[in-house]
C-alpha cells in the first residue's frame, strides 16, 4: 500500500470505530508514523472464512475489534432473518477467557438485538461445547462463541454455529460470507434497552445443570465410577480457560475427585504460565506433569482455553508419556465399542465417524466389532453434519473424532467436546486401573490385537505470495506426476478430493487434498492449510497384529522416516 492509502484507511477506521481503546492504538501509530505496522493492520480486511473470523486483537481492518465484530454480526443477522422466513429467530452467545472476549460477546449481542433477534448470553465464560449444546436446548437458529481456541494470547476469534449445534457448513457458510461482505449499515441497541424489549436474556445455571447432566449420562459404567472413582488420582489443568468448573463438577458428580493445577486454575487471557495454551504442546502440560508426579496420578489431563480439545499423559515408569490425539481416539473407540458389546447394546445401526487424516486403526477396531466407519473431511463440523444426516437414516454415531485432539462421545454436542471426553477418558482409565493396568498398557493391548500404528504428521511453511505459489505448484506436481514410490514402497492408488466425491456413501465437498496408498498399506496425505502459509503432510504406517511390539515400533518408525525423507525432497 502507498503511504497515503494507509493513512486514508487508518483515518476512516478512526471515524467508524466507536471504541476509544482501539482508535487510540491507530492514532498513536499515525503520530509515530509507524507505517509498517499500520500497513499490517490495514492492507486487507480480516476475512470471514467458512466458520467465522480469527485474528490478532487491535485497531485496524485486519484485526479483531468491535468494528469487525459489528460488521460480521450484522451480516450474520441479515442471513438469520432471511433464513427465519418470518418466524422470530433467536441466537445464543458464549465466550472464553481471552482478552476482550466479554466486550466482543456483548458487542455482537447488541447487533443481534438491534436486528430483532432474541439473544441469549452466558453471564460469564463457558466452554465451546456448552455453546453447541445450548443452541439445540434453547431452540436457537444460530450460535456464536468468541474464542481463538488454542492460539496465543494476542489472538481472538468468532465462530458461528447453526441450528443443529454444529459449526456452519454449506450452503450456510457461503451465504453468510456473502451477507457479511455486503454489509453497508449496522443496527445495534444497548443491551439494557434490548432486555426491556424482551430481546436480551442472560443465562447460566439453567443450561449448566442440563449440560452437566448430559455429560455425566455419557458414562457407560456409572456404577464403577461411584464405587471405585475415589481411588483414581487425576491431575487436571484448564490452562487458564473455561473448562475448570464443568470438568470438576462432572467428575465430582460421578464420584471422582480432581486435583486441579493451582497456577492454571483461574481464567486468565494472558495465559501467563504457558507459551501456547494448547494441550497438544508438551510444554503446555509441564506444570500438570510436575504435579502428576508429586501426586502419583494415574492420569494427567488438560483442556484448551475454550475446552473443546483434550490432551492427556499417562505414567511410564517415573515419568509421564504424552498420548497423541490418534492414540487417545483409538482407545476411546475400543473402550466404547467393547463396553457396548459387553452390555449387549451394539446394533446394526451403530457407527463411528472419523476424518480422512485420522488413523486407520480406528477403522480396524470398528470392523472387528462389525461397526461401520464413515470418513469425512477434516474438521468436527463435518462430523456434526453427518450426525445430522443420521437423524434421517436412523444410524447412531457412538464416537466421532479427529487427530487434532478433538473427540465427540455424545451426539448432544455437535462439536468436539473436551469436557465429555475428559469424563469418558477418566472412566476408561478407572476401568483399566481396576484391571491392574494404566492407559499405556491399554494402548499396547490394542496394538498387539490390531497391529502397531504410528502417525507422523509434519508441515512445511512457505511465507508470502511466493510461498503461496510454491504450495500451489507442489500440489500441481503431485497431481500431474504421481510418484511411483514413496519411501521406497510402491504407490498402488491415489484419491484426489479437489472435485469432491462419494466415499462410503457420504458426499464430500471439493477439498484441496491428495491421498496415496502404498503397497504395504501405508497412507500418505498432502493438504495445504486453509488458514496458514503451510502445506501439511500426514503419514500413517503400521505393523502386523501379534508382532513383537518393540520390533514393530522400530520397523514402522523406519517406514515413516523414509516416507518423510521422500516428501521433504518434493518441498525443496
Amino acid at each position: 500500500m502507498e503511504t497515503k492509502e494507509i493513512i486514508a484507511a487508518a483515518e476512516e477506521y478512526i471515524r467508524l470505530e466507536q471504541d476509544q481503546t482501539f482508535t487510540d492504538q491507530v492514532k498513536e501509530l499515525l503520530e509515530k508514523k509507524d507505517y509498517a505496522e499500520l500497513e499490517e493492520r490495514f492492507y486487507k480486511t480480516l476475512d470471514f472464512g467458512t466458520g467465522g473470523i480469527r485474528g490478532i486483537i487491535g485497531g485496524g481492518y485486519n484485526r479483531m475489534n468491535p468494528y469487525n465484530i459489528k460488521k460480521v454480526s450484522q451480516g450474520l443477522a441479515n442471513y438469520i432473518n432471511k433464513a427465519a422466513s418470518g418466524k422470530k429467530p433467536s441466537i445464543v452467545i458464549a465466550h472464553d477467557s481471552r482478552r476482550c472476549s466479554r466486550l466482543f460477546a456483548e458487542t455482537a449481542a447488541s447487533v443481534f438485538c438491534g436486528n430483532g433477534i432474541k439473544t441469549y448470553l452466558f453471564t460469564s465464560l463457558r466452554p465451546t461445547p456448552e455453546l453447541s449444546y445450548a443452541v439445540r436446548q434453547l431452540g436457537c437458529i444460530s450460535g456464536v462463541v468468541v474464542t481463538a481456541s488454542h492460539n496465543p494470547a494476542e489472538y481472538n476469534g468468532y465462530k458461528v454455529y447453526w441450528d443443529d449445534g454444529g459449526q456452519v457448513v454449506a450452503p450456510h457458510d457461503r451465504l453468510i460470507i456473502s451477507d457479511v461482505n455486503s454489509v453497508k449499515e449496522v443496527h445495534a441497541v444497548p443491551l439494557d434497552k434490548a432486555a426491556e424489549q424482551g430481546l436480551f436474556q442472560l443465562i447460566d445455571k439453567e443450561i449448566d445443570d442440563k449440560y452437566i447432566d448430559m455429560v455425566t449420562h455419557c458414562s457407560l459404567r456409572p456404577e464403577l465410577l461411584q464405587k471405585e472413582g475415589k481411588n483414581l488420582r487425576i491431575v487436571y489443568t484448564p490452562l487458564h480457560g473455561a473448562g475448570r468448573v464443568l470438568v470438576e463438577r462432572s467428575l465430582s458428580k460421578l464420584g471422582i475427585s480432581v486435583i486441579t493445577v493451582p497456577e492454571q486454575a483461574e481464567p486468565d487471557g494472558e495465559f501467563p504460565t504457558v507459551k501456547f495454551p494448547n494441550p497438544e504442546e508438551a510444554s503446555a502440560l509441564d506444570l500438570s506433569l510436575k504435579l502428576g508426579k508429586k501426586e502419583k496420578a494415574a492420569l494427567v489431563m488438560g483442556t484448551d482455553p475454550d475446552s473443546d480439545r483434550l490432551g492427556i499423559a499417562v505414567p511410564e515408569g517415573d515419568e509421564f508419556r504424552l498420548i497423541t490425539g490418534n492414540q487417545l481416539g483409538s482407545m476411546l473407540v475400543y473402550y466404547i465399542l467393547s463396553t457396548l458389546k459387553e452390555q449387549g447394546k451394539l446394533t446394526p445401526e451403530t457407527a463411528i465417524i472419523k476424518t480422512i487424516v485420522t488413523t486407520e486403526l480406528q477403522r480396524k477396531i470398528a470392523d472387528s466389532f462389525g461397526v461401520k466407519t464413515y470418513d469425512v473431511l477434516t474438521g468436527c463440523k463435518n462430523i456434526a453434519s453427518l450426525i445430522r444426516a443420521f437423524e434421517t437414516t436412523g444410524e447412531k454415531c457412538v464416537y466421532g473424532g479427529e487427530e487434532s485432539y478433538g473427540f465427540m462421545v455424545s451426539t448432544e454436542v455437535r462439536d468436539k467436546d473436551g469436557v465429555s471426553a475428559a469424563v469418558m477418558t477418566s472412566e476408561m482409565a478407572l476401568y483399566n486401573f481396576t484391571r491392574g493396568m494404566n492407559l499405556l498398557d491399554y494402548l499396547n493391548e490394542i496394538y498387539m490385537k490390531y497391529g502397531y500404528f504410528k502417525e507422523a504428521p509434519f508441515s512445511k511453511t512457505f511465507k508470502g505470495q511466493s510461498g503461496s505459489d510454491k504450495i500451489k505448484k507442489l500440489m500441481e506436481n503431485l497431481r500431474s506426476a504421481m510418484p511411483d514410490t514413496i519411501g521406497g514402497v510402491k504407490v498402488i492408488s491415489s484419491l484426489d478430493y479437489k472435485d469432491g466425491m462419494e466415499l462410503n456413501g457420504v458426499h464430500l465437498d471439493p477439498s484441496n487434498v491428495l491421498q496415496f496408498r502404498l503397497a504395504d498399506d501405508s497412507l500418505v496425505t498432502a493438504r495445504p492449510s486453509g488458514t496458514e502459509p503451510k502445506i501439511k503432510f500426514y503419514i500413517s504406517c503400521h505393523g502386523e497384529p501379534g508382532e513383537d511390539l518393540a520390533e514393530s515400533m522400530k520397523k514402522v518408525a523406519a517406514k515413516c522416516d523414509a516416507i518423510r525423507a521422500d516428501l521433504e525432497k518434493y518441498c525443496l
